[in-house]
């Protein structure tokens, strides 16, 4: 109730930009990546492909708290190549490469800060309080400690950038999964509007989910 839905609105807009302008789209969220991390991603890379652009999702498949996600995840043919380690992102980045950090706005807790430190045009989207380490400078900013989640933060941005269909399945599922971690199933940080996106997320995946 406290956020308003015009810079949901304007921050999409800024994005799709930007990945517009982008070369390839490197995605990351913080050391020890959970479901919220991993949905926020995944609805980020929904942006990436209606604008055509590869994406890349930056993440330890080893020490991850999402493993079940993942492996879910990469059984679908648009995220077959998708997760990469940060090693083989610094040999991908180049001049226009774009940078997406998710559910972390602090530079010592990103999968990768080599990459963060190489990569010139930054983004952060994230709902805890603001650190004072923040991640600097940023492109596109959108920090909203009243929200419940990151993912809660990528729906409402999906809502403005893209239409129904073109969001699959999977990225309902994670999306809907990360805004159940951290809410504790719906029992904490919640209002209006997180229920709001999950009744979205809701309607896109009622079809096949389990």
């Amino acid at each position: 109730e406290h956020r308003s839905k015009v810079r949901s609105r304007v921050t999409a807009n800024s994005l799709m930009e930007l990945i517009g302008q982008s070369s390839r789209v490197f995605i990351m969220g913080h050391k020890n990546a959970d479901m919220d991390a991993v949905g926020a991603a995944v609805g980020v890379s929904c942006m990436c492909r209606k604008k055509g652009k590869p994406f890349h999702i930056v993440l330890d498949l080893e020490r991850n708290v999402a493993k079940n996600l993942v492996a879910e995840i990469r059984q679908v043919p648009e995220y077959k190549n998708a997760f990469i380690s940060s090693q083989e992102a610094l040999l991908l980045c180049d001049p226009r490469s774009t940078l997406i950090v998710v559910d972390t706005n602090r530079p010592d807790q990103v999968e990768s800060q080599s990459l963060l430190e190489t990569v010139t045009r930054v983004c952060v989207i994230d709902h805890h309080r603001r650190a004072a380490d923040y991640i600097t400078p940023v492109v596109v900013n959108f920090h909203e400690p009243y929200a419940s989640s990151a993912s809660e933060l990528v729906t409402e941005l999906l809502q403005y950038a893209v239409e129904k269909k073109d969001v699959l399945p999977i990225e309902a599922k994670g999306l809907m999964t990360g805004i159940f971690l951290d809410t504790k199933s719906f029992n904490v940080r919640t209002g209006e509007r997180t229920f709001e996106a999950a009744a979205f997320l809701r309607q896109l995946g009622q079809t096949r989910w389990r």
